[in-house]
Order: structure tokens, then C-alpha cells, then sequence
């Protein structure tokens, strides 16, 4: 599971756990599953019979930035929870965050360009960089600082090798960290004044703890945010998401949304139109996490892992082994065959100091957390 190309990509080491773990299933075993960002919860119901009743007439593709009444409802969401008057000509959706990613890229930078991420921070970040031939800087940050990233560690990495754009995410993969709104203005004011391009990383939004989330769009015009449905609306297989765009960069991003993907599932964005719509739903999956986030701290604190505070939201706990480790692959191969229990190594979100962690989700089952704790009490003692 290490292997990697000469270009620096590697396995996605989340979905190689999972392989792991449905062979093991096939073949009886029981798994405890806290390795993926999969909410345990269906779609609210009301989006399940909407497709449904959508499904005989929804075969053709949609308009490149999609469906008129997704962007229209995503204006109204950007009006509602956070006081932000959006252009729906200005949003694309987009096959999840993974397209608008892609798309953020190509359409603001030029081939070559080199995009600073925190490390750790979500994997999928270096490798999609990577693979189109784009340059990283990594900005590390600790646990120390509780995850957080701020704005004189852009300014220092900048200066010591200048970048052109910085994708930062709040609530952040895999820490859980989130910025308040202080924090994402000297952000925001840090890439302004070096002339950076901000991509908003807000996936998460909707699922944090201590506070509402804060979108960069309270803040700038200037800044790419791209956001989706999978996991606050509990829609990760729909494969839909969205992005907002600066306005010179709206018409290159459509044109390569049509060259590269035509558009986004045309039931997906049915879906999403009325996941809107079932915020109430979604706050009831969201009270669950808030519990299990909780009870997983107190848990593997208790076993003698090394755990900062609580994670200011997602749903992910990550946290040291030094106690029991210096190999994350090794323990947590060890832990999906002896324990059964699932869960990530610290080297797909770091590859330079991830050895000494491993990242547990608390987005399913209470009662799955509860087994997997009992499962590594028994093995780890």
C-alpha cells in the first residue's frame, strides 16, 4: 500500500484501507468501518422520493453550470446562512468537490503553477495537483496550534518559496481544525497582499461545533469556494457539489466544465435541489456526530492515544500513536486484522510526519464506535 510514481502520486490510502476491509467482510469477518468521511445516514427522504418521481424524464445532460433551480437555491442558501448576496451566473455545479477542484485549477492558474496546502491536510489535494503538473508547498501546522493555519505561516512559506494560489480548508481534513472569523480574514487580507488566489475549501460547512461556519465569501469577492453535498447533506455517491467563481474567471471555467465534464448528474442535481430544503434533517445527522465526537475523544484518550482537544468540526479524530507505534501503516493494518476496526493512516495526509498518526471518522454509528473502541481496548491492553 506505500507504492507511489516517479512523480510523487500515491494510493489513496483511505480507499486502500477500505479494500482491505470488504475483502475481509466477504469473506465474514465483521468491520468496523472509521476509515472513510461516509455519513452513516442516507439523504433525507424527501430527496430519495424526488429522484424517484424524477427518474423516467431525467436522462439528457443540464446546462454546463447546471439546473436553473439548483443555482437558484444555492443563492438563496448563500443569502440565508451567511448574509452573502451570490450571482447565479457564478456558480457551476459540479461532479462533487473533486470536479470543482480540477476546474479551480485549470481555470486560475497557469500550467506549472505551484498551490500551497497545509500539511496534514486531505490527500487528494497533492495527488490531483500532481497528476495535472502542478507544483505544492506544504505549510505544515501542528497539533500544538490545534491544526490552525494562519496568516503569518503563509507569509513565511511564501517567502521562502513563493506560490501563486493557497487551498485551504475550514473545517479542515483530516484535523477537524476550523478558523473563526477572525482567523479566515488574516487569511484572506495575507493572500490579498501577496497577491495570492484563494480556493475555499468548504465541504465541511454545516458540521461545526462551536459556532456557525464562515464562508470566504463574507469576507472577498476575489476568493474560489467550492463546496458539496456529500457530507453535511449525506450525499457522498450523488457525486455533486458546487462552485463559486470571481467573475473573470466564471466564463473559462464553464468552458472547461463542458470540455472536460459537460455537467453534473442530471438526477444528482435534482437530488441537491431539494437537499436544500431538508437543513432540518441534516442538523438531526449533525447532533449524532456531536455526540460520537465526544465519546471517540474520551475513548481514545482513555486508551493512550495522544489527543488534543475535541475537533472543531467534521467528523474526523486525528490523533497520535506514539504510545503504541512509529509505523501508521503497520498498526493500522494490525488493527484492521486482529480488531477488525478500520481506520487511516497519518501518511495519507502527511508524508513527512503522518508515521507517528492515525485519522478515525465519527461520522457513522454510535454504536460502531463503541465496538471499535471496545475491539482496540482488547488488543491494545
Amino acid at each position: 500500500m506505500t507504492d507511489s510514481s516517479a512523480d510523487g502520486l500515491m494510493p489513496f490510502q483511505a480507499m486502500e484501507i477500505l479494500k482491505r476491509a470488504k475483502v475481509l467482510e466477504a469473506s465474514g469477518r465483521s468491520i468496523c468501518h472509521l476509515e472513510l468521511g461516509e455519513p452513516g445516514a442516507p439523504p433525507a427522504p424527501r430527496v430519495i422520493e424526488a429522484v424517484r418521481q424524477a427518474l423516467p424524464n431525467a436522462q439528457g445532460y443540464t446546462n454546463a453550470k447546471g439546473l436553473d433551480g439548483l443555482r437558484d437555491g444555492l443563492v438563496g442558501y448563500y443569502q440565508d446562512q451567511h448574509g452573502v448576496r451570490v450571482d447565479a451566473d457564478a456558480i457551476i455545479c459540479t461532479m462533487g468537490s473533486s470536479a470543482g477542484f480540477i476546474l479551480a485549477f485549470h481555470a486560475a492558474f497557469r500550467p506549472g503553477a505551484r498551490i500551497a496546502i497545509t500539511r496534514p491536510g486531505y490527500p487528494a489535494y497533492v495527488n490531483t495537483l500532481l497528476g495535472l503538473g502542478f507544483g505544492v508547498v506544504e505549510i505544515p501546522v501542528s497539533m500544538g496550534n490545534d491544526w490552525q493555519l494562519t496568516g503569518a505561516d503563509i507569509a513565511a512559506a511564501h517567502a521562502r518559496e513563493p506560490f501563486e494560489g493557497l487551498l485551504f480548508a475550514s473545517p479542515a481534513n483530516p484535523t477537524g481544525a476550523a478558523v473563526d472569523r477572525a482567523g479566515l480574514a488574516d487569511i484572506v487580507a495575507t493572500c490579498a497582499r501577496l497577491g495570492v488566489t484563494l480556493i475555499s475549501d468548504e465541504i465541511y460547512h454545516g458540521l461545526d461545533y462551536r459556532g456557525p461556519s464562515i464562508s470566504a465569501l463574507e469576507l472577498t469577492k476575489d476568493a474560489i469556494v467550492i463546496n458539496s453535498f456529500s457530507k453535511y447533506y449525506c450525499m457522498t455517491g450523488w457525486r455533486i457539489g458546487w462552485m463559486v467563481l470571481p467573475e473573470h474567471l466564471v466564463r473559462r471555467a464553464e468552458i472547461l466544465q463542458q470540455n472536460l465534464f459537460i455537467s453534473a448528474p442530471t438526477l444528482s442535481q435534482i437530488a441537491a435541489t431539494v437537499a436544500l430544503g431538508e437543513r432540518d434533517y441534516a442538523e438531526e445527522q449533525k447532533a449524532g456526530y456531536a455526540t460520537s465526537r465526544l465519546r471517540l475523544d474520551a475513548g481514545l484518550r482513555e486508551l493512550g492515544f495522544d489527543v488534543g482537544g475535541p475537533s472543531d468540526g467534521a467528523f474526523y479524530a486525528y490523533v497520535g500513536i506514539s504510545r503504541f507505534s512509529n509505523d501508521a501503516m503497520a498498526f493500522c493494518s494490525r488493527m484492521l486484522e486482529e480488531a477488525g476496526v478500520a481506520m487511516t493512516p497519518g501518511v495519507d495526509f502527511d508524508r513527512v510526519d503522518g508515521a507517528g498518526f492515525v485519522r478515525l471518522s465519527y461520522a457513522g454509528s454510535a454504536a460502531t464506535i463503541d465496538l471499535a473502541l471496545e475491539r482496540m481496548s482488547g488488543l491494545l491492553r
